[in-house]
């Protein structure tokens, strides 16, 4: 198991607080990609890429500078050591597919895979 999916599945099933840094409607830094999702981290959590746990907020529609919700998956990537948690308000519920389809305009780049509890 890699050290990002060892860290990212004690999540699963928790209630967890993002910040976005990168809120729905924002571009990439670098890449200059539109965010279709709120994105952001997992404030003190250190991943293995030396910053902290990243995490996609979905099921919201409007950009957001935090959010407290439960982690429901973890977007697996296999071909590079940074899983992103996959976080909902409560009584949010998605499916492998909503979430790969949700994540796609960054997760395209990448070999991954929808991990649950």
């Amino acid at each position: 198991m890699s050290k990002s999916l060892e860290l990212a599945r004690t999540f699963l099933g928790k209630l967890v607080h993002v910040t976005m840094d990168r809120p729905l409607g924002s571009l990439h830094p670098r890449e200059g990609f539109l965010y279709e999702a709120n994105y952001g981290y997992i404030e003190g959590t250190l991943a293995p890429d030396g910053s902290e746990l990243d995490a996609y907020y979905l099921g919201v529609g409007r950009p957001l500078s935090q959010g407290t919700g439960v982690c429901i998956a973890v977007v697996h990537r296999l071909n590079d050591d940074d899983d992103k948690l996959v976080v909902v308000p409560l009584g949010t519920n998605l499916s492998d597919e909503q979430i790969v389809e949700a994540t796609h305009f960054q997760e395209r780049w990448f070999d991954t895979t929808i991990v649950r509890c």
